[in-house]
C-alpha cells in the first residue's frame, strides 16, 4: 500500500527564504505572451500531446496501476516500473498520504493518466529513495489553498538523482517540484502552482542539477509577496545554496512574481537559451551568489506589473544583487559572472547591478539569516564577522557578498516605451540600465558607512558594460541609487562604461 508519512522537512522555512529584494507590491496580473512574439521563440510544452503523452500500453514487466483509489496498491518497491492507466488516480483521504518510492523505481503515465490530490493530500511523491523516474503523468490539486508554504508536491524531501520528464505538475499548493542533488527536470509543464513551479533546496545544499526544455508558467497564484511582505518566497523557480546548475532552453512565462530566482550562495550556474517573458517582476534575479554565465537568452516584457509600483528602484529584466565572479569559490565559471549575447525586448528595464551597502555576513540587514560568504569558509564565518573584527582583514573584504567581475556585453536591448506600458515613463523608472549602491547607514558598527560601497561597485570591482546595442530612449543610473546620467556621461570618465556600445533613439 501507499506509505503514510508526515512531512520530514519542517514547514517553517520562511527565515531561510526571506530575502526581501522584491520592491513594491505584487499582484496577480502577469501577461502570458505567445512564444512567437520573438522569432525563434519556444514551442509550448503545456498542453502538447506530442511532448506529454505517454505510452498507450504498459512497458514490459511493468506493474499496472488502475485508475481510481490507489491507496491499497503497493507502490514502494525498488527497481520496479509502474504504469498508470488512463483516468484519475487518487491516494485516499489522509493529509500526508503520498507515494514513497523505492530506489530505482519508475512511474509512467499513459495518455490521460492524472494523479489528483483532490486538495486533500499535501504531497504526491516523497521519501528518501534515489534514482527515481517520473514521466508522462499529470500531477495536480495537491495541498489546500494557501497550504504547503515552502513545501513541495513532487520529491517532497529533495531526494537525490530523481528524473522528472514529460510530466505536468499544475494547480498545487507550495512548490510543484522540489529539486535535490543530481535531479533533472526536462520537457515538463510546471504551471499555476501556488508558490513555485520548482524549488531547488535541501538542508545540506543541492548540487549538479539540470532544468532543461520546460515550460514554467503562471506560478505564485497565491501572491506570496503580497500576503507576506518581503518574504522573497515566490517565483517560477527558486534556487538556494546550489552548487552547479544547468538551466537551458526553458520557457519561463507569466509567473506572478520573479521568473527565475537564484538566492543565497549559489555558484557555477549556466543559464542559456531560455525565453523569459511576461513575468510580473524581474525576469531573473541572481542574489548573494557567485560565478555564472547568462548567455543567449531572450527577455520579453518582464517587470511590467511590479515596475510602476517601484519608482525609486528600477525593475529590470536581469537583477544582479550582491553577486559576482570570485576565483576563490571553486567550480564552473570561477571568477566571472558573464551576461552576454542576450536579447531584451520591451522589458521594464535592462540589467541592474546592485550592492546593498548594509548587507554582509552577520549583519542584521542580511535577510538570508544563518548564511555567510563562501570565499574563506575556514576563517570567515557568522561568528567571526562581528563588530570587533569587521574593520580588519580578511573580514573587511571577505564578509561581504560583492557585485564584482560582472561583464555585460554583446547584448541587444530593444525598448519602445509605448509598447511596454502606458505607465512606462522616466518618472516611473522605466527604461533603465544601472550600476549603483546606496549610502551606507546600518548597522552602527558597520565599516561600510557612507559612500564606500558606492565607490567600490562603480570603480574598482571589475564591473563593466561593453559592446552592447541599445535601441530606444534608454536611461542610466550610476554610482548612487537615484543618480541618473546621460548616455555621454555613462560612457565617459569617471565611469567609462559601455565602450564599443551604440545607441539609437533620443534619451527622454
Amino acid at each position: 500500500m501507499i506509505c503514510l508519512a508526515a512531512a520530514l522537512i519542517g514547514s517553517n522555512w520562511l527565515s531561510q527564504f526571506a530575502s526581501g529584494v522584491v520592491h513594491g507590491d505584487q499582484q496577480a496580473n502577469s501577461e502570458r505572451l505567445p512564444a512567437s512574439h520573438v522569432t525563434g521563440g519556444p514551442k509550448p510544452v503545456c498542453g502538447s500531446s506530442a511532448v506529454l503523452a505517454g505510452p498507450t500500453s504498459p512497458p514490459a514487466n511493468a506493474t499496472i496501476v488502475p485508475a481510481g483509489d490507489d491507496s491499497d496498491i503497493d507502490l514502494g518497491e525498488s527497481d520496479t516500473t509502474y504504469w498508470f492507466a488512463p483516468g484519475v488516480h487518487l491516494l485516499g483521504s489522509g493529509q500526508f498520504t503520498q507515494i514513497i518510492p523505492g530506489n530505482g523505481a519508475a512511474f509512467i503515465g499513459a495518455p490521460g493518466a492524472i494523479l489528483n490530490g483532490a486538495h486533500v493530500n499535501d504531497y504526491a511523491f516523497g521519501g528518501s529513495a534515489s534514482h527515481v523516474t517520473i514521466s508522462y503523468l499529470t500531477i495536480e490539486n495537491f495541498g489546500a489553498w494557501g497550504d504547503n508554504e515552502d513545501q513541495g508536491v513532487v520529491n517532497h524531501n529533495s531526494s537525490p538523482y530523481w528524473t522528472i520528464e514529460h510530466t505536468t505538475v499544475r494547480d498545487n499548493a507550495g512548490a510543484g517540484v522540489m529539486v535535490g542533488s543530481g535531479n533533472r527536470l526536462s520537457y515538463d509543464c510546471l504551471s499555476d502552482n501556488q508558490q513555485y513551479g520548482f524549488n531547488a533546496y535541501a538542508p545540506a545544499g543541492v548540487s549538479d542539477i539540470t532544468i532543461d526544455h520546460n515550460e514554467i508558467s503562471g506560478n505564485d497564484t497565491y501572491n506570496w509577496e503580497v500576503r507576506q511582505q518581503g518574504c522573497g518566497c515566490s517565483g517560477g523557480g527558486k534556487f538556494w545554496d546550489v552548487d552547479e546548475a544547468v538551466i537551458t532552453d526553458n520557457w519561463i512565462d507569466g509567473n506572478h512574481s520573479v521568473g527565475l530566482w537564484a538566492d543565497t550562495d549559489n555558484r557555477g550556474f549556466e543559464i542559456a537559451g531560455n525565453y523569459v517573458s511576461g513575468n510580473y517582476s524581474y525576469g531573473l534575479i541572481y542574489e548573494i551568489s557567485y560565478n555564472a554565465e547568462i548567455t543567449g537568452n531572450t527577455f520579453v516584457k518582464n517587470g511590467i506589473g511590479a515596475g510602476p509600483a517601484n519608482t525609486g528602484f528600477p525593475t529590470s529584466a536581469i537583477y544582479i544583487s550582491e553577486s559576482g565572479g570570485d576565483k576563490r569559490v571553486p567550480g564552473r565559471y570561477s571568477g566571472k559572472l558573464a551576461i552576454a549575447d542576450n536579447t531584451f525586448v520591451n522589458n521594464w528595464g535592462g540589467v541592474i547591478l546592485w550592492e546593498n551597502s548594509n548587507r554582509f555576513c552577520n549583519s542584521p540587514a542580511n535577510t538570508s539569516g544563518g548564511y555567510c560568504t563562501l570565499v574563506d569558509p575556514g576563517q570567515v564565518t557568522l561568528s567571526s564577522c562581528n563588530s570587533s573584527n569587521m574593520e580588519k582583514e580578511p573580514y573587511y573584504d571577505d564578509c561581504r557578498w560583492k557585485t564584482q567581475n560582472v561583464s555585460v556585453d554583446h547584448n541587444v536591448f530593444d525598448f519602445a516605451p509605448a509598447s511596454v506600458s502606458a505607465n512606462c515613463t522616466a518618472a516611473t523608472a522605466c527604461g533603465f540600465q544601472g550600476i549603483f549602491s546606496e549610502y551606507g547607514t546600518y548597522p552602527s558598527w558597520s565599516p561600510y558607512q557612507g559612500p564606500i560601497v558606492e565607490k567600490h561597485i562603480t570603480y574598482d570591482q571589475g564591473n563593466s558594460f561593453s559592446d552592447n546595442e541599445y535601441n530606444g530612449p534608454w536611461q542610466f543610473m550610476v554610482y548612487q541609487q537615484g543618480d541618473v546620467v546621460s548616455w555621454r556621461s555613462w560612457k565617459s570618465a569617471p565611469y567609462d562604461l559601455d565602450k564599443g556600445s551604440v545607441i539609437t533613439g533620443l534619451l527622454r
